[in-house]
C-alpha cells in the first residue's frame, strides 16, 4: 500500500522540490545583499512565491488526493484488497502531509535566511517606508507560520475533494476557501492572538511622523514615530477628553496644510497645549516569534479538526 502511495504521489512531489532546489539555488547565487539595492523585484517575487507554495499544495496535492481517485474509481480496486479505506487515507495523508510541510519550511527558511538583511533594516528604520518582520504581509511569509499553512491547506484540499469528488471543483473550492482564510487571519485573528500594547504619546515635532490636513480644515491624518519593528494597530488622534477627533481645532485651522517648517512647529505646539495626544497601539517586535508560534498552533488545530472529519466522511463514500 505504502509503495503504490508512493507511486502515485511521485510525480506531483518531486517537480514542487525540484523547483524549491532551483530557488535556493538562485538565492544562494545572489546572496543576501539585498539592502541597499534599488530593484526589489526579486525581493518582492519571493513573497509571492511563499504564498503561492501553500496554494499549489492545497490544488495540486490535496484536492486530487481523494477526488481523482473517485473520478477513476481505482479506491474500489484497494479496498476490495482487504485494506481499509481508514488505512488507505492513513498511508496517503502520511506521505503527502509531512512532504508539504516539509516544502514550505524548506522554502521559508531559504527565503527569511535570503531576506534577513532586509528584515534587520526595517525593523531599525521604522521610517523607512520598509515592511517590518510583523508587518501582516511580511509575517506570513517568514518562520515556521508558512508550515502551518502548508497543513492546512492539504488538508483542505483532501476535505474538497472528499466532499465533492471532482478534481476541479475541488480545486476551487480549496482556493476560495484558503484564500478567504488567509486575508482574515491577520485582519481579524492575529491582531488579538495576545493583547496589544497601548502607549499614549505626546504629539510633539520630535514625535511626529505625519501630519495632513484639508483645506477645509478637518483632520486627515497624525501620526506618530512607531517603535522599531513594531506591528502598529491603531494610530489615533485623541482630544482632551480621550475621544478620537477627526477635526482640527479652531485654533490652528489658519496654519495648515502648510509647508512652512515654522508654522508646522507652531501647530504641532498647539496642538499640544489644547490637550491633543495620539493613542499608539501595536503588537512590539518582540513578539515576533511567540505570534509565529500561536498561529502556526491554529492552523495546525484546524489542518487537524480537518483530517478527523476526513476519516469520518470517508465512510459514507458509495
Amino acid at each position: 500500500m505504502t509503495w503504490l502511495a508512493w507511486r502515485q504521489f511521485r510525480l506531483q512531489m518531486l517537480p514542487v522540490y525540484a523547483a524549491i532546489a532551483v530557488l535556493a539555488a538562485v538565492f544562494a547565487a545572489v546572496g543576501p545583499e539585498l539592502v541597499g539595492s534599488t530593484d526589489f523585484l526579486l525581493y518582492q517575487a519571493s513573497l509571492v512565491m511563499m504564498y503561492l507554495l501553500p496554494a499549489a499544495i492545497g490544488l495540486f496535492w490535496g484536492a486530487p488526493l481523494i477526488a481523482r481517485e473517485v473520478e477513476a474509481g481505482t479506491l474500489h480496486l484497494v479496498w476490495d484488497q482487504s485494506v481499509t479505506r481508514q488505512r488507505w487515507l492513513a498511508v496517503k495523508l502520511l506521505l503527502a502531509g509531512p512532504a508539504a510541510m516539509l516544502a514550505a519550511g524548506l522554502l521559508s527558511l531559504t527565503i527569511s535566511w535570503w531576506a534577513a538583511p532586509v528584515d534587520t533594516a526595517a525593523d531599525a528604520d521604522p521610517d523607512g517606508g520598509m515592511l517590518t518582520r510583523l508587518s501582516p504581509v511580511v509575517f506570513a511569509t517568514r518562520g515556521i507560520v508558512p508550515v502551518g499553512h502548508a497543513a492546512f491547506a492539504f488538508a483542505l484540499g483532501v476535505v474538497a475533494g472528499i466532499l465533492l469528488r471532482r478534481t476541479v471543483a475541488a480545486m476551487a473550492v480549496t482556493l476560495a476557501v484558503l484564500t478567504a482564510v488567509l486575508l482574515a487571519v491577520p485582519l481579524a485573528v492575529r491582531p488579538h492572538l495576545l493583547p496589544p500594547t497601548e502607549e499614549t504619546v505626546t504629539i510633539s515635532t520630535s514625535t511626529i511622523n505625519q501630519i495632513r490636513a484639508n483645506d477645509a480644515g478637518e483632520l486627515e491624518r497624525i501620526t506618530v514615530r512607531a517603535p522599531r519593528g513594531a506591528w502598529v494597530l491603531d494610530n489615533e488622534t485623541l482630544d482632551r477628553a480621550g475621544a478620537v477627533t477627526g477635526v482640527l481645532p479652531p485654533a490652528i485651522r489658519d496654519c495648515l496644510p502648510s509647508t512652512d517648517h515654522h508654522a508646522l512647529v507652531t501647530c504641532v505646539a498647539r496642538l499640544s497645549e489644547l490637550g491633543h495626544h495620539q493613542r499608539i497601539v501595536y503588537q512590539p517586535a518582540n513578539r515576533f516569534w511567540p505570534l509565529q508560534s500561536m498561529e502556526t498552533a491554529l492552523y495546525f488545530i484546524l489542518a487537524g479538526l480537518l483530517t478527523w472529519f476526513a476519516f469520518r466522511r470517508l465512510r459514507h463514500l458509495p
